[in-house]
């Protein structure tokens, strides 16, 4: 569905904004997706929410899961960078670094750490679907070699 999403391109181009001050991000109407969606993904929308979010250059996450969802997020422009954390009984979290340029996908479970950043030059546009809607989110930071949260933020009160 986010690929989906990232090309229809009418959908999510006319609404994109940049912010110098933070990152923007439009939470996207079931029905406008399902407008440029196959009707074949119309059942999986219903239980979706979907986001679309832009990122100027050196703008980012912190270190988060996504509570309870699962889901995906698509580059639709430009350029993101993805850092990954996996926790590891008895040893060092482990972690890697992908460059995500427009077109790419990834796909996560609920337990799916990361972060992500515009780490290059010119501005970035991503998409993103999460089931169930997203609710909350932890946020983390590696300490010693561990994966440690350090607080949860919450839909309606955090963003």
């Amino acid at each position: 569905m986010a690929v989906a999403l990232t090309l229809a391109t009418d959908l999510w181009a006319p609404l994109v904004e940049y912010r110098d001050e933070s990152r923007w991000t439009h939470l996207v109407d079931p029905a406008d997706a399902a407008a440029v969606l196959d009707p074949s993904l119309h059942a999986e929308l219903a239980g979706a929410q979907v986001w679309l979010l832009s990122w100027l250059p050196g703008q980012g996450t912190d270190l988060h899961d996504h509570g309870s969802s699962a889901g995906a997020f698509a580059v639709a422009r430009g350029t993101l960078t993805e850092r990954v954390v996996a926790a590891r009984p008895r040893a060092a979290a482990h972690q890697s670094t992908t460059d995500l340029a427009a077109g790419r996908v990834r796909y996560f479970g609920p337990h799916y750490v990361h972060q992500v950043t515009n780490s290059l030059t010119e501005p970035a546009v991503s998409l993103h679907v999460y089931a169930p809607a997203l609710r909350w989110m932890n946020t983390y930071r590696v300490e010693h070699g561990a994966l440690v949260r350090t607080g949860t933020e919450k839909a309606g009160v955090d963003w």
